[in-house]
């Protein structure tokens, strides 16, 4: 492999030259206003182990390596010590963390725990992970923490600290308990005997981050404790890489993923929350850099951008990213203080889904600023309860406090026929009880009397059978079945939802990603609305518009409006109270007719609506 491949000379042409590109700055600039704004947002990137053997081992390597990092805004970099039965020479990792450090660089180790060569034992199972109920596993990646512990000062435990192992060996080890529950009592003491005291005897100072991919709803499934694991590290990170939405590759992820994983591990790791971490795989430029600010409006104050190896490639994000870096650090420092806020969904850890997988995300795409709680929230103006909550068994006793203090709740029928007591909720929804079972797949929904076909089939489990609540939506056909209804106080609303089970991922072969797209997010604008009214407060703003627009309302008041369609798109905002706002990215006027904002959006753009008064400066 040649050091400058000919895709990265052109790259470098056309994007970090000065007077190159129409937008570009001076690899200096980029540098210094980076060096600049880091405690606002820094930028990451992680360089895995065969990329630190390719660029590290030379001179003309470790200059390209600088170069790049310094077009791009880098301040912050993270050394792979090993991958795939890999383990770099602890003289080559010394002598590439000493180059990075005198360079004004932070550096962190990492490592990514997948078997490759003779290096631990491969599970059996479905994808490359390791059997680690196996000594050998557990003593080479024991070995590779002592040796490298003594360079760096933080280390980094990438994806893969999970396993789907069926082994002789480890269903011996199992027993009588369930695979979720050996798996994360047997990660959980391996986070501590394998990494944490190896890393620590040899480095007593070190400090220990655990980082969590994005498939937060299958977590339990292969090992991933939320509970036990963050006390024992002292740092966690979280991935926010959703990709692209319209492609298979990596599971039709929604963009709004990436903000449900952070914030709902940030109420379980607190204070020890760090970086959020994305990637290029399956991306657009336009996918790269949303992954982005959703990982900003969760929280993140510093994005670690995996791999290094795509800086060398070249990637259409990058000029993105560095165009845009102001722009994401004032949303940061705006976030910081007045974090993204709305209906909160109740998913406690370790919580099984049934047929509402990642249904938290596919809410947010309907333009709900819905936020994750992993404690069930109190003091909620709306609450909703999809099945995860059902884990729960005092479920039935909270919501209804939730009610009685005037709280708005919306229930899923996943949800309703799980729950302790779900009885008692159903009734206060003024729907039948028990919801029968009733597989439905519906190719199109009633709108205003007319059938409309969807995209995609809409699939429900059971059947709500209005008392005296109010049936809003429908789907299509002769047999109409309810979607949504609501009781006539609208205080309680029940939505018929199902995005997938365990069975959808089977019939395709999936293990963590979504395995198919979904009609939910091909219905018409009007019943956009109506789902997004039934998460309604009084006192915010009323958003009308299509599907795959998102809106992120901050505890200021000002809100991120994103258009994650592929054309333009209309859409009209009815404001609390008539003010002026004004673009927080582009310090732009908005124009409002009283107390109505109206916005044509490009495709795959985004404002922030900020109060003229809160204008910054």
């Amino acid at each position: 492999m040649k050091l400058l491949p000919v895709l990265s000379i052109m790259f470098w042409i056309l994007f970090f030259l000065p007077g190159c590109h129409p937008d570009a700055k001076p690899a200096d600039d980029v540098w210094n206003i980076a060096l600049l704004r880091k405690n606002d947002l820094k930028l990451s990137t992680y360089i895995t182990a065969h990329t630190v053997q390719q660029m590290f081992s030379t001179v003309e390597g470790r200059r390209e390596t600088l170069s790049l990092l310094h077009a791009n805004g880098i301040t912050k970099v993270y050394v792979e010590v090993y991958r795939s039965g890999l383990v770099i020479a602890p003289e080559l990792l010394k002598e590439s963390v000493d180059f990075l450090e005198q360079n004004g660089f932070e550096v962190v180790g990492g490592i990514a725990t997948v078997p490759g060569d003779d290096f631990g034992v491969q599970q059996d199972g479905p994808l490359s992970w390791f059997n680690w109920q196996n000594e050998k596993t557990q003593n080479d990646l024991r070995h590779v923490m002592e040796k490298a512990a003594p360079l760096f000062d933080t280390f980094i435990i990438d994806d893969f600290l999970c396993t789907a192992d069926t082994s002789q060996e480890s269903k011996a080890a199992k027993g009588d308990r369930s695979w979720s529950e050996y798996r994360r009592a047997l990660l959980t003491e391996l986070s501590t005997s394998v990494f944490i005291k190896p890393a620590k005897a040899a480095n007593p100072g070190i400090k220990m981050i655990i980082k969590y991919p994005q498939w937060y709803d299958r977590f339990h499934l292969f090992g991933y404790d939320v509970v036990s694991q963050p006390p024992l590290f002292d740092s966690v990170w979280v991935g926010t890489e959703t990709r692209g939405q319209y492609t298979q590759r990596f599971g039709f992820l929604q963009p709004y993923e990436g903000f449900i994983n952070y914030r709902w591990i940030s109420t379980l790791a607190g204070d020890k929350i760090g970086a959020a971490w994305f990637d290029h795989g399956d991306c657009t430029d336009e996918d790269f850099i949303e992954q982005a600010y959703q990982s900003v409006l969760a929280g993140a104050k510093e994005l670690v951008i995996f791999s290094f190896d795509s800086y060398i490639s070249g990637h259409p994000g990058h000029h993105l990213l560095r165009q845009d870096f102001e722009k994401l650090a004032d949303l940061a420092v705006a976030v910081a203080d007045n974090p993204v806020q709305g209906a909160v969904a109740y998913k406690p850890a370790n919580s099984d889904a049934g047929g509402d997988l990642y249904l938290m995300d596919y809410i947010g795409m309907l333009g709900i600023s819905v936020v994750p709680e992993s404690r069930y929230p109190e003091n909620a103006g709306v609450v909703f309860l999809p099945t995860q909550a059902a884990k729960d068994t005092a479920i039935v006793e909270k919501a209804i406090r939730s009610l009685n203090k005037g709280s708005r709740l919306v229930l899923t029928t996943g949800f309703l026929a799980r729950a302790k007591n779900g009885e008692q909720l159903a009734e206060l929804a003024q729907i039948k009880w028990p919801l029968p079972e009733k597989s439905v797949i519906a190719q199109s929904v009633t709108d205003n009397g007319k059938e409309v076909p969807v995209a995609f089939p809409m699939a429900m489990d059971y059947q709500i059978i209005p008392g005296k609540a109010t049936a809003l939506l429908q789907t299509g056909g002769q047999l109409k079945d309810v979607f949504l209804s609501q009781n006539e106080g609208k205080n309680i609303t029940v939505i018929n939802t199902h995005t997938f089970s365990q069975q959808d991922f089977d019939a395709v072969g999936e293990v963590l990603l979504s395995p198919k797209q979904l009609g939910l997010l091909e219905i018409p604008k009007s019943w956009a609305n109506t789902i997004r009214y039934s998460f309604q407060k009084g006192d915010e703003p009323v958003v009308d518009a299509p599907v795959r627009v998102t809106f992120q309302q901050l505890g200021d008041g000002s809100f991120v409006l994103h258009n994650y369609n592929r054309e333009k798109t209309l859409i009209e905002v009815e404001l609390p109270r008539a003010v002026r706002l004004v673009d927080g990215f582009t310090g732009k006027e908005l124009a409002t007719d009283g107390k109505i904002l109206k916005l044509e959006m490009a495709p795959r753009s985004r404002v922030w609506c900020v109060g003229n008064d809160k204008r910054k400066g």
